[in-house]
């Protein structure tokens, strides 16, 4: 399957592997989305806490207004589901086998009249750049 905007993520259980200029296009596109939103939320579904932490962390050293509180505290054993939530600052983690892997990004909005939407599954390591 072609990967060449974010709608073609949403029917994976798992990220694809990307190459540079996909990540580059995803990520335009994206970006678009994340600034136009009141706030985000993010699932991250890894193999491991700290995988998870990391991919998390990634994303708050590229985007400065997304912020979160307590990471030190995370921890679950196994495969992990963990969500974040923006707007509250708050993040949890449990652990969840038979998941697939990769962020799901919801933008979320203060007004009922506009939709949140989730993207992905992105590669775990899609914000590294």
């Amino acid at each position: 399957m072609e990967i060449n905007k974010l709608a073609d993520l949403n029917s994976l259980r798992t990220a694809p592997i990307l190459s540079k200029v996909q990540i580059q296009k995803l990520l335009e596109e994206l970006e678009t989305n994340i600034f136009n939103a009141d706030w985000i939320t993010i699932g991250i579904m890894a193999p491991g806490d700290t995988k998870a932490i990391e991919a998390l962390q990634s994303i708050t050293k590229k985007y400065s207004s997304i912020k979160f509180v307590n990471l030190n505290s995370l921890h679950a054993d196994g495969s992990v589901f963990l969500k974040g939530n923006q707007k509250t600052g708050n993040v949890f983690i449990r652990s969840e086998n038979g998941l697939g892997e990769g962020i799901l990004l919801t933008c979320q909005y203060d007004h009922e009249s506009k939709e949140s939407s989730t993207v992905g599954p992105l590669p775990l390591d899609f914000f590294h750049n």
